[in-house]
């Protein structure tokens, strides 16, 4: 098992190698093609298939980090109130 294989096992564990009609390797979580969401060429190994999806898996760990839409408030909220409540409580602490 090398690198590739490893990264895409830890998001897909249930990812598998298939082969398409025309003998060209594509790696499969059920009946969803990793690679062909990127428009990655075929692969004529199963190394290269491992690698595609690889890189499919980076680049979608990439898109869900810096997507705008993900920028929501919500954890940016949540982060200033445990902020806030350390500061309040260091507030009372009483100096001797």
């Amino acid at each position: 098992m090398d690198k590739n294989q490893k990264r895409v096992l830890k998001d897909y564990p249930y990812a598998y190698i298939g082969r398409k009609d025309d003998g060209s390797f594509i790696v499969l979580d059920g009946d969803h093609a990793l690679a062909e969401e990127f428009f990655l060429p075929p692969a004529h190994t199963e190394i290269e298939a491992w690698s595609h999806a690889a890189l499919s898996c980076k680049t979608t760990q990439h898109f869900n980090r810096t997507h705008p839409l993900r920028l929501d408030l919500k954890g940016f909220e949540a982060r200033m109130a445990r902020i806030e409540k350390r500061k309040r409580r260091s507030s009372h602490v009483r100096k001797n």
